[in-house]
């Protein structure tokens, strides 16, 4: 690999893939990383764009982790499209594709897996058990598999991206966890691959959860500092959307993720809110106090 930007390599073995690097790294390279589940928007586009900008070689992985849904979620039907995903990586500037199958990512039962204690128990960790635990046990093995590198992760997942920057601080990992502002749709929905859930009526209302944010952050910077005072109000926003179905709003401190008490520096506003089969999360900062 060079950074002379060739045609888009491919590589579907951790064997392959570190080969790879490893001929990167013997030429003084720097590895910059895009971890995907695939269905890649404008958001995935982002990252690579960042990643190309600060980095010699970059690598995306295309995988579908099993390990993160649960029972009844949507493994099976979760939206798929490598060509199209292939020729986005293509066109974002990546230089290698990293596309496993779960044989090859867990070839044998998983035995050993990451648990990062609080911070994956509640907010989405609450509604869905385990969930975070598989994400940082793939996330650990892809950090394991590519070795020193900046990963590149968007804040629309901002309890994911603690999770990681955590796991990566704790386990002394080689890998720079860098997070990347959210992209949104001209009406401020943000873009994620279950987008694709929704129907048009659905799409319609979707973007009362930036507009709940919105309000929730306008009564903190008008000095509340009661989470639950702060919570309600973006609930109440939710509730004008007759299709919505709210699964959480919090307002909490922004390294912890955990109301303690009234809201004091960093805070992240965060809500999840389903419309029909689509879960969709979303979240903003703002500062207290």
């Amino acid at each position: 690999m060079s950074t002379g930007r060739p045609a888009l390599e491919y590589e579907a073995t951790i064997r392959g893939l570190r080969a790879r690097l490893a001929e990167a790294r013997a030429a003084g390279l720097t590895v910059g990383f895009v971890p995907t589940m695939g269905f890649l928007h404008a958001g995935h586009c982002s990252l690579v764009e960042r990643a190309r900008a600060e980095n010699d070689v970059v690598v995306v992985s295309i995988f579908v982790n099993p390990l993160q849904f649960n029972p009844g979620e949507d493994l099976e039907d979760y939206p798929r499209d490598l060509d199209r995903d292939l020729e986005t990586c293509a066109k974002a500037g990546a230089d290698l594709v990293f596309v496993p199958d779960t044989q090859e990512m867990y070839p044998e039962p998983v035995a050993t897996t990451v648990r990062l204690g609080t911070l994956a128990d509640v907010l989405c960790g609450a509604s869905r058990a385990g969930h975070f635990d598989g994400v940082a046990t793939v996330v650990a093995k892809l950090f394991s598999i590519m070795g020193e590198c900046s990963a590149y992760f968007g804040e629309k997942d901002f309890q994911q991206l603690t999770i990681v920057s955590r796991m990566a601080a704790d386990l002394s990992l080689p890998v720079r966890v860098v997070g990347c502002g959210t992209v949104r749709e001209p009406d401020g929905l943000a873009l994620s691959s279950r987008n694709a859930y929704l129907s048009e009526a659905e799409r319609s209302q979707a973007p009362v959860l930036r507009r709940a944010l919105e309000a929730g952050a306008a009564l903190v910077q008008s000095g509340e500092t009661d989470p639950t005072a702060v919570e309600a109000e973006m609930a109440s926003v939710i509730a004008t959307a007759p299709l919505a179905e709210i699964d959480y709003t919090a307002a909490v401190p922004a390294s912890t993720l955990t109301a303690d008490g009234p809201l004091r520096g960093d805070v992240r506003l965060l809500a999840a809110v389903r419309f029909g089969k689509a879960r969709l999360i979303d979240n903003i900062g703002c500062r207290a106090g």
